[in-house]
């Protein structure tokens, strides 16, 4: 699968971002000098690990028929250390409907174990980055 990222030259820092048929609008906020029409990279990066403990924690509901009814996760970014090496996330999980205590601390426990959240804390990314050539 490839994601492809293309300047919007309409604005000063937009970008689209296509992953197959989805397409969004990634920006810088003013003080960046973007305009703040979308999110930014790190929105992406925090969201991603938001959405993946969500639905991860629905999945496994599901499969395990515990009846949770709402899913809530609020990811919040302390990114004060980032240049030193550290970038902090906290999340937070609101789940609703006729559970136990016994079912909610099981799906806290799925959660922490999403694939996002043990790609961001458990392995190690390679990432080779390369110029296309221009007579592509």
């Amino acid at each position: 699968m490839s994601i492809v990222i293309t300047r919007d030259r309409s604005a000063k820092m937009r970008h689209t971002v296509s992953v197959r048929q989805h397409a969004l609008v990634v920006d810088e906020p003013e003080s960046n000098g973007g305009e703040d029409s979308g999110p930014t990279a790190h929105d992406l990066y925090d969201s991603a690990l938001g959405a993946c403990k969500a639905m991860t924690t629905l999945w496994y509901a599901n499969r395990k028929h515990i009846p949770v009814e709402g899913i809530e996760v609020s990811v919040e970014r302390d990114d004060s250390d980032e240049r030193k090496g550290v970038y902090r996330l906290l999340v937070t999980l609101a789940l609703t409907g006729p559970l136990t205590e016994a079912q909610r601390q099981e799906l806290l426990n799925v959660a922490s174990k999403c694939p996002v959240h043990r790609l961001m804390t458990q392995v190690t990314t390679e990432i080779r980055t390369e110029l296309k050539s221009t007579s592509d």
